[in-house]
């Protein structure tokens, strides 16, 4: 195996050590490299690497004398530029080399392939490029469905195209599950509840969720996998192809016939392999750490709630007071029986673990306070419990949820998902809506293998039968 130090000069990292002018050098790499932008080769003049050079430095207002410079008077910015040059065109460095053009006799700068290696990947460590997880898997798949573009060299055109598509999704994935990590580790050192606040919502609002979404639902791998699997297996089935392969892989490996069928077989297993079993086991990590960072946020904001009064502890100390003293007058005989629905705020109908609240330390009146009350009007009465009645209203209640599967099942004991109606984004809540009350309401849901695409959202196909009464 090659050492890495076998392949680059001996002081290729000295520049960028810490005993050197490592961030002046890093940014002098950077500078250059920007300079070949828009040209089509790592050629330039050299005077104008010097002109970027000295303007950096003029910009930053840089005065540094190199070690080795036998002058110690301070120098100009183009010679402190010129020094740069020579120190990257060192032999021990490696980063640039100088060379003349035979047609003008110009001095030219050419980039080493170590250097724009180099270069790159010092760009990518200050801000790193986010991928497109799903159009891995587009990619894999399209290439497999245009046998037109791989059918003269299925190994390079194809097999190999398909392999470093899968193995760069895995480690996209990867990464994708580290940086969910650190934002996770990152939530739990917030301290106020605005913070909090704030980092949801960059969460939410951030390129990952959307990144996700489209990997879950677009581009969804349970659309593509049964496709990608079969035309994987007739790359070791079909004969002609197989035989291809192999040609193509002693060729480009530089391997024997046994050596490349073997290397051709463990390109598709582990092609498969990924795309079968390891991309759902870290799907499902991710799926987790989400849920663990989701957990937190929460945790951290009951904490941060508790820890003081605040206007939600108000509110419900309000409401049992008003749930007391509508007892005590006995509000069931003075209100209306279509409206005694809006008044019943202690059912605990949402009730979880997570509502349990630890008593607090009342807080001592200290001072009497008299607040004189405004007598409603019948017409405010009137508007306010029209609004009551507004506010009140949910389309999707489980009550009406039940009537709504009576509707569409009619006589029958049970309905399929594709036959209820999801033609809108009402009908979609609708169905949900039924599912998830359907316990309640007498029904079962089995769920069933596959998928349906509605409305730009995968569900999973299910039927819902109405249970027997004994």
């Amino acid at each position: 195996m090659k050492n890495l130090f076998d392949a680059i000069p001996s002081g290729f990292f000295n520049c960028l050590s810490s005993g050197s002018n490592n961030r002046i050098y890093a940014d002098c790499l950077l500078v250059i490299y920007e300079q070949y932008e828009r040209e089509i080769t790592y050629r330039i003049a050299r005077n104008r690497i010097r002109d970027a050079l000295a303007a950096y430095l003029l910009e930053n207002h840089i005065h540094f004398l190199e070690p080795d410079d036998a002058r110690k008077e301070e120098r100009n910015y183009n010679d402190i530029a010129n020094g740069i040059i020579r120190k990257f065109c060192a032999k021990d460095i490696g980063w640039l080399e100088e060379d003349n053009d035979d047609a003008t006799y110009e001095k030219n700068i050419i980039m080493t392939e170590s250097g724009i290696l180099l270069a790159e990947f010092l760009q990518r460590l200050i801000m790193p490029e986010r991928e497109e997880f799903s159009s891995y898997i587009f990619n894999i798949y399209n290439i497999l469905q245009n046998t037109e573009q791989w059918s003269q060299d299925p190994y390079v055109n194809g097999l190999k195209n398909i392999y470093r598509h899968a193995r760069l999704l895995s480690k996209s994935l990867k990464r994708l599950a580290t940086f969910i990590k650190k934002i996770i580790e990152r939530m739990v050192k917030e301290e106020s509840l605005e913070s909090l606040t704030e980092n949801l919502l960059e969460y939410c609002d951030g390129s990952f969720i959307r990144e996700y979404a489209r990997l879950t639902k677009q581009q969804n791998i349970h659309i593509y996998r049964f496709f990608i699997k079969s035309k994987l297996d007739d790359f070791l089935n079909h004969s002609e192809i197989n035989e291809l392969l192999m040609i193509g892989c002693a060729l480009e490996e530089e391997l024997e016939e046994s050596e490349a069928k073997e290397y051709v077989t463990d390109m598709v297993q582990a092609t498969k392999r990924f795309l079968a079993e390891d991309y759902d086991r870290i799907m499902r990590d991710i799926k987790h750490k989400i849920n663990v960072y989701l957990q937190i946020a929460i945790g951290r904001a009951r904490f941060l709630r508790n820890r003081g009064v605040d206007m939600r502890g108000n509110v419900e100390q309000t409401l049992r007071y008003i749930v007391r003293e509508m007892e005590d007058i006995g509000w069931k005989e003075t209100i209306p029986e279509e409206m005694q629905g809006l008044f019943t705020l202690d059912r605990h109908e949402f009730m979880d673990a997570g509502s349990v609240r630890y008593p607090r330390k009342p807080q001592a009146i200290k001072k009497e306070t008299v607040i004189k009350l405004e007598e409603m009007t019948e017409a405010d009465i009137e508007k306010a419990r029209l609004a009551h009645e507004k506010e009140a209203y949910n389309p999707y209640a489980k009550e009406k949820m039940k009537e709504y599967l009576e509707s569409v099942m009619g006589k029958n004991a049970g309905i399929s998902s594709e036959d209820l109606p999801m033609q809108s984004k009402r009908d979609l809540l609708c169905a949900l809506s039924a599912v998830a009350y359907s316990d309640e309401n007498g029904y079962s849901v089995e769920v069933l293998d596959g998928y349906l695409e509605v409305n730009q959202m995968l569900l999973r196909r299910f039927d819902i039968t109405k249970e027997k009464k004994e």
